[in-house]
């Protein structure tokens, strides 16, 4: 490691200030970032911990909607979100317990993984992400492996989950760091099914279209029989082939609509 400014500021205002200096960082559960300094992949000069910010922490539920503060950890998500118990048990699956206690749901989420769970559940909930600026759709807020809409010195506030009248997450773990060789969240709501894949394409979380259709018309596992993903479209690498993910991709919606009944 190398020497740093570290900077915790107890508001937003003080947070969004403290972004503007050059070569500073926002710091969440330092998860990601924490390692990739210390493989000097990365080197801001100021870390800006959110940790603090009791604005930006806690769960809340009302009118239909969940609503999880940017700073909220893994553990407390799964223990606090059970208004929507299968986003309760997403992050009680995501890494161990010191990843859990230490990683947030705003990190997660503005990191925006290929194998990361949140984003899953982000999209297949039609979530809207809220930061210090602007409220963002989901469909609009992911944009590839990496990249969302977060523009420079943006924070990640809250995020909006409208909740499902029945939802399930499946995940087929790499087992060292059980990160999502793929993972499929399917949601169903009064106007139709949203599914949401990630681990598994080449351009990280996506919705299959496919799978909506079929599902919103027949909600049940059998749907899905008739209906396939290409392999192309897939993460080839050590751990498993595109088509392998694409086969993945097909039982674990399976799963999860048959845990939905």
């Amino acid at each position: 490691m190398y020497n740093f400014e570290f900077v915790k500021p107890s508001t937003v205002a003080e947070a969004v200030a403290a972004l503007k200096d050059e070569g500073a960082q926002a710091l969440g559960g330092g998860q990601t970032l924490l390692p990739t300094m210390k493989q000097r992949l990365a080197s801001p000069e100021t870390l800006v911990s959110l940790s603090g910010i009791a604005e930006m922490i806690g769960v809340n539920a009302a009118g239909g909607t969940v609503t999880i503060g940017g700073a909220t950890s893994h553990a407390a998500v799964a223990a606090q979100a059970g208004a929507y118990p299968a986003l309760a048990a997403l992050a009680g699956g995501i890494g161990d317990p010191a990843v859990r206690n230490r990683g947030t749901i705003g990190g997660s989420v503005a990191n925006n993984d290929p194998a990361a769970c949140y984003p899953s559940a982000v999209l297949a909930s039609g979530a809207t992400v809220v930061t210090n600026a602007r409220e963002i759709a989901a469909d609009d807020y992911f944009q590839g492996m990496f990249a969302t809409a977060l523009e420079e010195g943006e924070i990640i506030t809250a995020i909006r989950f409208p909740v499902p009248q029945a939802a399930n997450y499946q995940k087929f773990e790499q087992p060292a760091s059980r990160f999502a060789m793929a993972g499929v969240f399917v949601a169903k709501y009064a106007d139709g099914v949203r599914v949401a894949v990630t681990g598994a394409g080449n351009d990280g979380v996506f919705r299959w279209a496919e799978a909506e259709a079929a599902l919103s018309a027949n909600f049940s596992p059998a749907a899905i029989e008739g209906l396939s993903l290409s392999g192309d479209d897939m993460i080839g690498d050590v751990h498993g082939s595109g088509a392998y993910r694409a086969h993945l991709v097909k039982v674990l919606t399976k799963r999860a609509v048959a845990a939905c009944g």
